[in-house]
């Protein structure tokens, strides 16, 4: 599995600007396309985005590629106004988000791009949780374990007596937004007293560097570090099932197994850059998911996504050229 270089121009947004130089390796029709391309969202969704820019600039070496990650919500804040052109994202959109992109007149398409498993873990030198079912996952994380679920023996007789340390998705996070849904019941409701951040690299370190932490973020992250973390099985009721590309594809690790999103705006398809990129996306998304650790969709489900978006720039490029006559 190829690792992830991340690199940081701002504070809190992890935006990665992509260099322009170089020769082009490729050719073909995207190699003079020019322009600046601009992405955000979801912390869970951005390795396989990361992936697909860096294989898409020696196609187009001229095109700037803006991405960040911000978190599912903190995306959709940005792309709701216009400010992007792509947002990521590890749910689908919310209704006050839709009304956010309907009151800035902003159109936009899905895309679903792969499958991920939300995986919880624990501290290497933890040698007392073998799983943990859904019911103590959500005695650990619903509001009203707030500052009463502090030690691991309250989650289960014979767990020892120590210290419980959560780490977690901020609350502008998707994949913090999924699992109080399918875990505590509501979405976005969850105890505040646990250490957030929505960089899943900040998470990993978290829990790699306390024995007694528990946390959650995307198995990607998980891959890439599987020498500083481990793995907690779930047991929703059929008995323990850990998170792998074999669960998450075949539906067995469950509630914890999602499907990962890009919106693309309809202003931004009728640019050459923006089109010739999903359109490469949608290409290589099944190779590359898999290279950075997620569960691809079968090709032709791939495929369809493809003509879905091509009818979907055709319709707005389409729109801007009788405006413009």
């Amino acid at each position: 599995m190829k690792k992830l270089t991340i690199c940081f121009l701002a504070a809190g947004l992890g935006l990665c600007l992509y260099s322009c130089s170089g020769e082009n390796q490729q050719g073909g029709e995207t190699s003079s396309t020019s322009g600046t391309i601009r992405i955000d969202g979801s912390s869970t969704v951005y390795p396989i985005t990361e992936a697909v820019a860096e294989e898409y600039r020696s196609k187009a070496p001229k095109v700037k590629l803006l991405v960040g990650f911000s978190g599912t919500g903190g995306g959709f804040k940005k792309f709701c106004r216009g400010e992007t052109d792509i947002s990521d994202a590890s749910r689908p959109i919310k209704d006050k988000e839709v009304q956010a992109c309907s009151g800035k007149n902003i159109e936009y398409l899905e895309l679903e791009v792969a499958y991920d498993g939300l995986a919880v873990l624990i501290n290497p030198k933890n040698d007392w949780v073998d799983h943990l079912t859904t019911a103590e996952l959500k005695k650990i994380w619903e509001p009203a374990a707030q500052n009463k679920i502090t030690n691991w023996n309250q989650v289960r007789p014979g767990f020892p007596d120590r210290k419980l340390v959560l780490l977690g998705p901020g609350t502008a996070s998707g994949t913090f937004d999924y699992f109080t849904e399918v875990i505590v019941g509501k979405s976005g409701s969850c105890r505040g007293d646990y250490m957030p951040s929505e960089d899943d690299n900040v998470l990993v370190q978290g829990v790699a560097g306390e024995e007694n932490a528990l946390g959650f973020f995307g198995l990607a992250y998980y891959e890439e570090n599987t020498d500083k973390l481990k793995l907690v099985p779930v047991d929703s009721g059929d008995g323990p099932v850990a998170p792998s590309m074999e669960t998450v594809k075949t539906g067995t690790y469950k509630p914890l197994s999602r499907p990962l999103f890009i919106y693309v705006n309809s202003e931004s398809v009728k640019r050459s850059e923006v089109r010739n990129f999903v359109e490469f996306y949608l290409k290589n998304a099944r190779e590359l998911a898999t290279d950075v650790g997620y569960v691809s969709l079968p090709e032709e489900f791939y495929n369809q996504q493809l003509e879905k978006f091509k009818v979907f720039a055709d319709k707005h490029s389409e729109t801007s050229a009788a405006v413009m006559k």
